[in-house]
């Protein structure tokens, strides 16, 4: 199904071509002066150039064919040769209705479906996810209902830090609490336990401990590196610990994740690409792909074209040390075999871009990754305290992703507890629905790339731009529906959901009808672009029509039963549009709030 925009552009360009005209002339826009028309086109001014006329010539030639269309209710030109247009009311029910009986609302999927693998999360294990995770997590599990909504076969991967030194370091502290454990034994050749020798708990309290004597203390890191290297090379008291640390923290992310409403295809990390990276390195030394500078393995690839610099990438360091270059190359190359994906793309912090820059012209001068596949870096902006730096705890630490949940909840859970109509089990349950909204929202509704400001009392306002008010809005809505049902609908045989949506009787009932019109461009806008915002702004602007309408419209006590059972048609459909929007965004409305 087309948007009702592109569906009056054709009628356009049928007029120009009608004039004699180049039918490219017939672009249609929304209008950028809402107090003069719907929609716009400025084709005239352009064509005036090439056919030698006067712009407000043609703009008037198209007008005289585009009068006599009944998509139309008002069309003029006006100088220097723009063609303003407002729509029938009668053509935009039509599209409404149209909508309103498609399960996708209108929106259609994508005919050329991808398979796409999208790389977000990156949490290390054994450490508790904090607020610096917090936007991979929001915008990675949107950007996946999105592309999923369109057709598009994604796994979602959460490429855990699983491999590296802080596992090292957490089995070197292990050993110097628990010396006699069988883990260290290096002549044991039983089974290990199968219940950890520590609980996440444990974990969480071990690894910043571990980290700070390493700074400190040089003979202990080196331990935790030799550690680190004989986890590698596959020491079975090593391996088994990793499992148990794998296992408690996978349970443990998998639990505060769920609390974001946030799901992974794939719990990959780190450990399994390192299979994949000595054959990748020799296959790049026999293809003179990598060559040794200083004792390090690297690739150049600055190109010619470059506007600045762009250092070559390392591979191995001079010591044979692996890189987070050499393991992201190794995972494309496990993706690549794996899945043959025809996109892979990456929501991470965005001073990651020189890293991922150096990344994707590795893997193609190295045939990792073929030029059909590609690769796609989103770097998301950092998310500040209204200091307008990075967000931090009252005593200046970072703040753990829990902590900020339960902050959020509970301030919810205050403003809820000011409506005595909800309490109990209840309200906690609504308040967690609303702070996710809250948090998510706040996030999303911000371009990806921009820092912005977390500000939990805007944030959890019921007013303005927020996730509570586009809820309260839902919630408004289904009221009516529920009440119209009860009070109503019963009187008589008829279905609600064959109502249908009649012209609109006044501007505000119009503005909401076209503000609903465009939910399938937006889509395929947010998809196109990577983009959830526009997805907020979207559904902001439709939620502030629906409550002016709600206002200016009586509704439940409208006399005429034909023009009643239009409103609530038109609701019903506006209702299914916000609830769309907001799944796609992740998260849900309450029953009431």
């Amino acid at each position: 199904m087309k948007s009702l925009i592109e569906l009056l552009e054709i009628e356009v360009k049928k007029a120009f071509v009608a004039a004699g005209y180049d039918e490219k002339y017939g672009m249609v826009t929304y209008s950028n002066r809402a107090d003069l028309s719907e929609f716009q086109c400025n084709g005239a001014l352009a064509g005036a150039k090439i056919y030698h006329k006067s712009p407000l010539i043609i703009a008037k030639e198209v007008c005289e064919i585009l009068q006599r269309c009944p998509y139309f209710e008002e069309v003029n030109a006006f100088a220097p040769g723009f063609i303003n247009m407002n729509v029938s009311p009668a053509y935009a029910a039509e599209y409404l209705n149209e909508m309103s009986n498609d399960s996708r609302l209108g929106c259609e999927k994508n005919s050329n479906s991808r398979k796409v693998i999208l790389d977000f999360g990156g949490p290390n294990v054994a450490k508790p996810l904090h607020v610096g995770h917090l936007r991979s997590a929001i915008i990675g599990e949107s950007l996946k209902r999105i592309l999923k909504f369109m057709g598009d076969n994604v796994l979602g991967d959460i490429h855990m830090g699983d491999w590296g030194l802080q596992i090292g370091l957490i089995i070197t502290e292990l050993k110097h609490r628990e010396p006699q454990s069988v883990y260290f034994d290096s002549d044991f050749n039983g089974e290990y336990p199968n219940k950890a020798p520590f609980t996440i708990s444990d974990l969480e309290e071990i690894y910043p401990t571990a980290s700070a004597l390493s700074k400190e203390n040089e003979e202990y890191r080196n331990e935790a590196l030799y550690a680190t290297k004989e986890l590698q090379n596959g020491r079975r008291g090593y391996i088994a610990l990793w499992k148990q640390i794998m296992a408690a923290s996978v349970a443990d992310l998998k639990k505060n994740y769920e609390k974001l409403n946030v799901t992974f295809d794939l719990w990959k990390g780190e450990a399994d690409a390192d299979p994949y990276i000595a054959p990748m390195i020799e296959k790049m030394k026999a293809d003179n792909v990598a060559h040794i500078d200083d004792g390090a393995l690297i690739i150049d690839v600055s190109e010619p074209e470059d506007t600045k610099e762009v250092p070559p990438c390392m591979i191995l360091k001079s010591d044979g040390a692996s890189l987070y270059t050499t393991t992201d190359l190794a995972t494309l190359q496990e993706r690549m075999e794996d899945y043959a994906p025809d996109l892979v793309l990456y929501v991470v912090d965005k001073r990651q871009d020189l890293h991922f820059l150096q990344v994707f012209r590795a893997s193609r001068k190295a045939r990792i990754v073929p030029e059909k596949t590609e690769l796609t870096f989103l770097g998301f902006g950092t998310m500040n305290g209204k200091d307008a730096k990075p967000f931090k705890t009252r005593e200046g630490g970072t703040m753990r992703l829990q902590d900020l949940l339960t902050d959020v909840r509970i301030k919810m859970e205050e403003k809820i507890a000011e409506n005595a109509t909800i309490t109990g089990d209840e309200a906690r349950n609504v308040a967690a629905k609303v702070a996710l909204s809250a948090i998510k929202y706040g996030d999303l509704s911000n371009q990806a790339a921009k820092d912005y400001i977390f500000d939990v009392d805007r944030f959890t306002s019921f007013e303005g731009n927020t996730g509570p008010y586009i809820l309260y809005t839902i919630v408004r809505i289904n009221s009516i529906l529920n009440k119209y049902k009860e009070n109503c609908a019963q009187q008589s045989s008829d279905i609600i959901g064959t109502y249908k949506i009649l012209p609109a009787g006044t501007q505000g009932e119009k503005a909401l009808m076209l503000e609903a019109s465009k939910f399938s461009e937006t889509i395929n806008f947010a998809y196109e672009e990577l983009a959830p915002h526009k997805i907020c702004a979207y559904i902001f602007n439709l939620a502030n029509l629906a409550n002016r309408f709600y206002h200016d419209t009586k509704i439940l006590t409208e006399s005429d039963s034909e023009k009643q059972k239009s409103y609530i048609a038109l609701l019903s459909l506006i209702v299914r549009v916000l609830e769309q929007c907001i799944d796609l965004l992740g998260f849900e409305a309450p029953e009431r709030m």
